[in-house]
């Protein structure tokens, strides 16, 4: 349970589940509920699509593109401190015209399936292996499923600032990722 929890909990940190929940509730103003699910299963689909050919050709697009996974730990822990701070300090809800592709982009790449998840990827699967990370990247997934499915009911129970307040606490916590990434890869750079 321990080596799940230590794979499942940094992904589910860089997918942010609280912070798409709103995005998602935006975007999804006055789409009727049919349509809405026909997205969700696009968009988690796509998401799990985008992770697997990650998951699996990660390593050989390193070795095409000559870099390293610490090359890649310090320009994914940048870009995912730079998202973290900019979501941070500068977020603002944005309205976008939904259409058939909803669920492909935005939805399912780059809200659900981001640098930040793709980053957290590569890198769970390199310590701990692609079956845990599978599995976890499976089980948080379908988390996000459950909770778009059911973000209109949980507007009506949870209050959207108690969701955006939970989103900026995750945030910190990505920002934190952010630096141990970037901290690990000048480690492997100049090892001790």
């Amino acid at each position: 349970m321990e080596l799940f929890l230590s794979v499942f909990i940094p992904l589910f940190v860089a997918i942010d589940v609280f912070g798409a929940v709103p995005i998602f509730i935006g975007m999804m103003e006055g789409v009727e509920r049919t349509q809405r699910r026909k997205i969700i299963f696009q968009a988690v689909a796509t998401a799990f699509g985008v992770s697997i050919l990650f998951l699996v050709a990660g390593k050989a697009i390193f070795s095409l593109l000559g870099i390293t996974a610490d090359d890649f730990r310090i320009g994914g822990g940048l870009v995912l401190l730079v998202l973290a701070i900019t979501d941070l300090l500068f977020s603002k809800k944005t309205r976008r015209d939904i259409d058939e592709s909803a669920g492909i982009v935005p939805l399912g790449t780059p809200l659900i399936i981001g640098p930040a998840a793709l980053t957290t990827i590569l890198i769970l699967t390199d310590k701990h292996g692609a079956g845990w990370t599978m599995l976890s990247l499976g089980v948080n997934l379908s988390l996000v499923g459950i909770a778009f499915v059911f973000a209109y009911p949980m507007v009506t129970i949870v209050p959207s600032a108690w969701l955006k307040a939970l989103s900026k606490v995750v945030n910190i916590f990505l920002a934190a990722i952010a630096v141990m990434m970037i901290r690990i890869g000048i480690m492997g750079y100049f090892p001790q």
